[in-house]
C-alpha cells in the first residue's frame, strides 16, 4: 500500500495543475457531502450550486439534497432506509413491519481557504436527527497538482478506527469526554451537547487523484463504526476505494468498494452555478424605419417582454410608465430600456415608472404633469402552461418513497393591470398513495396538516384542483401596497383576505400585516368543504442584508392555521438563477410536549431550477400541525422584491 501511495504522489507532481474547489474534479461522497467515499473533505462549490446524490449499499440506500448558500458553506438533507432494520419494536404496530427509515440534515463550513496551508472545514452530519448517521469533524485538503490529499479527525458515527485516541477536546472541557448513547428525542430535535463529544476520536486520512478529464480514483481510510447503529458489516480493512465516472459535466456514477466487504454504487446530479446563471440578449423589433420614433420605442420594449402602458412628454424629458414580470432586476430592465430607446432615435431625457401587477415599484415622475403622447390599449389576456410534475411524499410511515407523476396545468388569466385570476389543476397519471392509512403521531386537536395523507389518497379521483384564486392589486399612495385575495387558495384551503405592505424601492426594509378567513377544504380537493374554520394574521417585517455575509430575513408575529399563535424566523437567500435556500423555525404558545417529538416547527426549503423548477420542495423534520401556515402563490414582498439587487 506504501508504494501504491508513492507512485500516486510522484505521478501527482508531474501532471498538470488541477484547481483545489473544482466543480468537475471534486465529487460527492454516498452521504451526499462533498468529499471521497464516507468520508468529507475541506472542498466546496461556488455558491448557488447544488447537486443531488442516489446512494445504493448494503444495508442503507440514501437520496441527498446538497446545495451552497456560500461558497464557504455546504447545506445537505437526506432521506435514508435501513435494510432489515425494524421501524419500531412493537410487533402489533403495522408500522414496525417495515424497514427503518430516517431524515436529516448536515452542515460543513470552510474556516479557512487553501494557501500555503491546507484547506480547513468543520461539519456536522444528522443534526437534528434521530443520531444513527451523527458525527463531527474537523477536515483539512491540500492539492498538489492531479492529487488531492485529505486528513481529518472525527467524532460519533465517524469514530471507528481501531487506533482511536482520547479526544483532544476533553483537555479543554471535560464535559467534551460526555457522549450521549441515547437519543433525546426520536427526531426533529437539535442535540449539541453530542457535538464533538466522546471519550475518544479517530483520525482519518484519504486521497483523490484525477486519472482524466471523466476518471477520479478515491482512496481513503474509512473510519467509519461497524456495526454502529445502522448495521453495517464488520470492517476486514481498514480502507475503501472507489472511481468516479463522469457522464459529462452534470451527471456522474461513483463505484465503492468499502472496508473490504460490500460494494457500493452513486449516481450523482450536479449543477455549476456558472453554468445556470440567467442571461438576457436584447432582441431588436421588426418595424417601418421611417415609422414614429415613440412607436418604435415600444415596439422595442415589447418584444423584450417589457409592457409600455403611458408615455409622457414632460419638458425635455419622456417619461414612461412600464409593467413587466418577466426579468430579474431593474438594472436589467433599465439596460432594455437604454438599447431600445437607442435603436427607435429616442434621445430625450427618460424618466420610468415601473409598475408589477398595477403595483408601483418605482416612481421617477408625476403623469400628470405633462402631455401623454402614449396609451396602452389595455387587453384582457391568457396564459397557460401545461407540463408533468413529479409530487414526492417522504417518511410517510408506510414505505421508503411514495410519489405521483402528475400532468399540471397553471393558467392565468389577466383582467386587467389590477385583476388576475391564477389557477392550478393537475390529474395524477400514476401514484402509489392508495395505501396511506397510518394516522400521524402527536395530532393537534385541529389536523390543518397533519391530515394530508386523506388528501393525498384522493389524488388519483380524476382531476383536481390545487389553487383557483383571484387577486387584486393597488397602490393607493407611494410605497403603500395592497392585495385582496379570495378563492382556493391552496390544496387543503379556501378562503378570502388581504394583506398590506410598505415597500421603498430604496430601502433594505419592508413591513406590513396580513389576515386570512380561511375554511378547510375537503379531501376530494375540488369545491367541497369541512366544518374547520379560522381566521389567520401575522404581522411580518422584512430585511435584506447586503453586508459580509448577504441573506434575507422574514419574521412574522401571528395566528396559524391550527389557532396557535407566535413566531416565524425565516432565513433565505435567492440567486439571479433563479435558486433559493432558506431554514425557517416557529415557535407558538403550543408546549413542547404537547407538540411532541421535535418540541417546535422546522425545517429547510429549497427552490432549484431543474427542468421548470421541477424540485421544489420544502422539508420539516415531522410535519406538525402546530404553526402551519397558509400557502398562497403570491405576497406582496415576493412581487416587490424581484426588482432590487439581488444580494451577492
Amino acid at each position: 500500500m506504501r508504494s501504491f501511495f508513492s507512485v500516486i504522489l510522484i505521478s501527482s507532481l508531474l501532471s498538470q495543475h488541477i484547481t483545489s474547489d473544482s466543480f468537475i474534479y471534486n465529487s460527492f461522497n454516498n452521504h451526499g457531502v462533498i468529499g471521497l467515499i464516507n468520508m468529507p473533505t475541506a472542498r466546496f462549490y461556488d455558491e448557488a450550486s447544488f447537486g443531488i446524490t442516489a446512494y445504493n449499499g448494503k444495508p442503507d440506500q440514501k437520496l441527498t439534497l446538497t446545495s451552497f448558500p456560500y461558497n464557504w458553506m455546504e447545506a445537505s438533507f437526506f432521506y435514508t432506509n435501513i435494510q432489515d432494520k425494524p421501524y419500531c419494536s412493537q410487533d402489533f404496530d403495522p408500522v414496525c413491519n417495515q424497514d427503518y427509515k430516517d431524515k436529516g440534515f448536515n452542515f460543513k463550513v470552510r474556516v479557512k481557504e487553501e494557501g500555503v496551508l491546507p484547506a480547513i472545514a468543520i461539519g456536522i452530519n444528522d443534526i437534528a436527527g434521530t443520531g444513527y448517521y451523527s458525527s463531527e469533524y474537523i477536515v483539512g485538503s491540500y492539492g498538489i497538482n492531479k492529487t488531492d490529499f485529505h486528513f481529518g479527525l472525527a467524532w460519533g458515527a465517524l469514530n471507528g478506527s481501531k487506533n482511536s485516541f482520547k479526544n483532544p477536546l476533553g483537555y479543554l472541557y471535560d464535559g467534551f469526554y460526555n457522549r450521549p448513547t441515547y437519543t433525546e428525542d426520536r427526531g426533529g430535535q437539535f442535540q449539541p451537547s453530542r457535538y464533538l463529544s466522546g471519550e475518544s476520536a479517530s483520525a482519518f486520512y484519504g486521497l483523490s487523484h484525477v486519472i482524466n478529464d471523466r476518471l477520479i480514483l478515491k482512496i481513503e481510510n474509512d473510519t467509519t463504526i461497524t456495526p454502529g447503529l445502522v448495521g453495517y458489516a464488520d470492517s476486514k480493512q481498514k480502507f475503501s476505494y472507489g472511481l468516479d465516472f463522469a457522464i459529462n459535466s452534470n451527471f456522474s456514477l461513483g463505484f465503492s468498494y468499502e472496508r473490504g466487504n460490500e460494494y457500493s454504487f452513486r449516481f450523482v446530479y450536479k449543477k455549476d452555478a456558472k453554468d445556470s446563471k440567467k442571461t438576457y440578449k436584447y432582441k431588436k423589433a421588426a418595424y417601418d424605419e421611417n415609422g414614429n420614433k415613440y412607436s418604435k420605442l415600444v415596439k422595442n420594449l415589447e418584444n423584450n417582454e417589457i409592457g409600455v402602458n403611458k408615455i409622457t412628454k414632460i419638458g425635455n424629458s419622456l417619461g414612461i410608465e412600464l409593467t413587466q414580470f418577466a426579468h430579474p432586476s431593474i438594472e436589467l430592465v433599465e439596460e432594455i430600456i437604454s438599447f431600445s430607446a437607442a435603436d427607435a432615435d429616442v434621445d430625450d431625457d427618460l424618466k420610468i415608472n415601473l409598475k408589477t401587477a398595477n403595483l408601483s415599484v418605482v416612481q421617477n415622475f408625476d403623469e400628470g404633469d405633462g402631455l401623454n403622447i402614449y396609451t396602452k390599449n389595455k387587453k384582457s389576456g391568457l396564459n397557460t402552461n401545461t407540463f408533468l410534475n413529479f409530487r414526492p411524499y417522504l417518511a410517510s410511515r408506510e414505505e421508503f418513497l411514495k410519489g405521483a407523476l402528475l400532468i399540471e396545468n397553471n393558467s392565468e388569466y389577466i383582467f386587467n393591470d389590477a385583476l388576475f385570476f391564477h389557477a392550478n389543476i393537475k390529474y395524477s397519471l400514476a401514484d402509489n398513495f392508495d395505501d396511506l392509512t397510518i394516522p400521524p403521531v402527536n395530532t393537534y386537536p385541529a389536523q390543518v396538516r397533519s391530515d394530508v395523507k386523506d388528501y393525498l389518497r384522493n389524488i388519483d379521483q380524476g382531476i383536481i384542483i390545487g389553487r383557483a384564486q383571484f387577486d387584486y392589486h393597488i397602490t393607493p399612495k407611494k410605497n403603500h401596497h395592497l392585495m385582496f385575495t379570495g378563492g382556493i387558495l391552496e390544496e387543503m384551503f379556501s378562503g378570502y383576505g388581504f394583506e398590506y405592505l410598505y415597500f421603498q424601492y430604496d430601502k433594505n426594509y419592508a413591513f406590513g400585516f396580513e389576515l386570512f378567513d380561511v375554511v378547510k377544504r375537503d379531501h376530494e380537493m375540488r369545491f367541497g368543504t369541512l366544518d374547520y374554520k379560522n381566521v389567520v394574521g401575522s404581522i411580518n417585517f422584512y430585511h435584506r442584508n447586503y453586508s459580509r455575509i448577504p441573506f434575507d430575513t422574514k419574521i412574522s408575529y401571528g395566528e396559524y392555521l391550527a389557532g396557535d399563535e407566535g413566531v416565524t424566523f425565516d432565513f433565505s437567500r435567492t440567486f439571479q438563477n433563479g435558486t433559493k435556500f432558506g431554514v425557517f423555525a416557529t415557535f407558538t404558545d403550543v408546549s413542547s410536549e404537547q407538540f411532541g417529538e421535535g418540541t417546535f416547527d422546522k425545517g429547510i426549503y429549497f427552490n432549484i431550477p431543474i427542468y421548470k423548477n421541477f424540485i421544489n420542495y420544502s422539508w420539516r423534520p415531522l410535519t406538525k400541525d402546530p404553526g402551519a401556515q397558509l400557502n398562497r402563490k403570491n405576497s406582496l414582498h415576493d412581487l416587490l422584491i424581484k426588482f432590487k439587487p439581488y444580494n451577492y
